[in-house]
């Protein structure tokens, strides 16, 4: 090394004004002089080390700041640190960029981590929310941010930290108490919220390779947290007990939730279009039909549209990440579908149903069998019909109600709705609800008919054995009680011509 080190030093020492992405590495250094200085017996190994030692003292003697990192002692409770993170998930076979929130607590090391379509204000506001409910409480001191849109609106150059905040993050901050310590901008600032740094590239490490393959991301966030609670038995380096150990000491000196809870949503107020959608972060979300021309208040959360009439939610949709897309609910048009029924087999509302599994097979069929008596119009308003039966029944009492119909062949809503509402009075009965003692005639190995037809019965023997009823042994109504009333009424004296005259005098 001794022929080469004051050239090595002269590398380094023109480092000191060269911009901090364009200076030697221990590779270059090598290659600089083997190609200038015939350096060929040299070692990366005996350059990298000299380098090492060499640049931190030129460095020194040129006056440039060393970076120097001194350990902190966080207090239980005190202190906590949010970042967002960029992941990729395999997203209902779609592979999806999604962003990571992740709030740390300086003192356990526990973290709590979301994953969201987006890092707009409402993710951001949503994952502080969730974090706080995980971790039952909000840290007392501050909470380390960078600079980001979502609270900081413009940074205050100067020897303090001054900020211009989003008014709305200051509202948030508000309600739950918390000061927030905001990191200086660029790559200067990046050590001094280091555990949250570490935390995302440690839990996408551990947890997120391969990547997920999930059909929401609700589901994901369920397995995070499962995989959050697993993670509680780790030891952090340099840290004496667990995660869990130090979390139990830290959650009691938390400061409390408040009692309310915050709307993290962004308020919009879009109007509703002809086709019965309003159109949101250049998406399309379909709301109940007879709202078209009217204005309505949507709650855009990270993970949810929330539709309002009022004070009345009218409809729920799941965010959809890409735009120009539409996410359409079938129920938000099922009273202008029974008067246009045409219009029902190519409509992107049955599309979607179909794919999300909402129109199932008991519905294919009901429809199918509906229109083959009844007609291609008149069979699909009878299957309209049945679809509003979702709006005061569950999905397992109205796919009862029609294997209970289908059973004998009635293709009809009405007899859909029975049979669907005595499968709610007794829902451990069979198909259609039926009791156990509800036909108590043997009727062999045959399947007993649930759904009975009263012209059958009629036109059977009274056993009705046929229509699988027991039978009827009551005796024939009677009306001979109000006939004893007629002779009283034809017995009772009639009016005299004096009584009519001094009545009327």
């Amino acid at each position: 090394m001794d022929p080469f080190k004051d050239v090595i030093d002269d590398m380094l020492r023109a480092d000191l004004e060269a911009p901090r992405k364009q200076r030697h590495t221990a590779t270059r250094i090598l290659a600089r002089l083997v190609d200038e200085h015939d350096a060929t017996r040299l070692s990366y190994s005996t350059v990298r080390d000299y380098v090492r030692v060499r640049r931190a003292q030129i460095d020194l003697e040129g006056g440039r700041r060393v970076e120097a990192f001194i350990a902190q002692q966080h207090g239980p409770g005190e202190e906590a640190e949010v970042d967002f993170g960029e992941v990729w998930v395999v997203l209902g076979g779609v592979k999806t960029k999604c962003y990571m929130f992740v709030l740390w607590l300086a003192h356990s090391g526990k973290a709590i981590h979301r994953v969201y379509p987006t890092q707009a204000q409402e993710a951001f506001l949503q994952g502080h929310i969730e974090a706080f409910d995980a971790i039952g409480g909000v840290p007392t001191k501050h909470i380390k941010y960078d600079n980001l849109t979502s609270a900081v609106t413009k940074v205050i150059y100067g020897p303090g930290r001054e900020r211009n905040e989003n008014d709305r993050w200051v509202l948030f901050r508000s309600h739950y108490g918390f000061d927030a310590f905001y990191c200086q901008p660029g790559i200067e600032g990046a050590h001094e919220k280091g555990g949250v740094e570490g935390a995302v590239g440690w839990f996408r490490r551990n947890h997120l390779v391969p990547m997920p393959e999930v059909d929401s991301l609700d589901e994901l966030n369920e397995k995070i947290k499962s995989w959050e609670a697993a993670d509680e038995d780790r030891r952090i380096s340099g840290h004496v007990h667990s995660i869990g150990q130090d979390l139990a000491a830290e959650r009691p000196l938390l400061r409390p939730l408040p009692m309310e809870v915050f709307e993290p949503g962004l308020v919009l107020h879009p109007r509703v279009d002809r086709s019965s959608m309003i159109t949101v972060r250049m998406v399309k979300y379909s709301v109940p039909a007879h709202l078209i021309g009217r204005r309505v208040r949507v709650s855009l959360r990270a993970t949810e549209v929330v539709v309002f009439e009022g004070r009345t939610v009218v409809a729920v949709h799941p965010r959809v990440v890409a735009r120009g897309t539409s996410h359409v609910t079938l129920d938000h048009y099922l009273e202008v579908l029974r008067f246009k029924p045409g219009a029902l087999p190519g409509s992107t509302a049955l599309a979607q149903a179909r794919a999300a599994g909402v129109f199932t097979n008991a519905h294919e069929a009901f429809w199918a069998a509906s229109m083959k008596v009844n007609g291609d119009v008149d069979g699909t308003r009878e299957l309209v019909d049945v679809l509003l039966l979702h709006r005061s029944l569950t999905a397992e009492q109205v796919t009862a109600g029609i294997a209970a119909a289908l059973s004998v062949g009635a293709v009809s809503a009405d007899v859909v709705a029975v049979e669907a509402r005595r499968h709610t009075v007794d829902p451990t009965a069979g198909v259609g609800g039926a009791s156990p003692d509800r036909h108590r005639v043997a009727q062999g190995p045959s399947r007993e008919q649930r759904v009975v037809s009263l012209t059958q019965r009629r036109l059977t023997d009274p056993a009705a054995v046929i229509a699988g009823l027991p039978p009827d042994t009551r005796p024939v109504p009677s009306v001979a009680a109000y006939d004893e009333l007629l002779p009283r009424r034809r017995t009772a004296p009639s009016p005299t011509a004096a009584d009519v005259k001094a009545s009327t005098s």
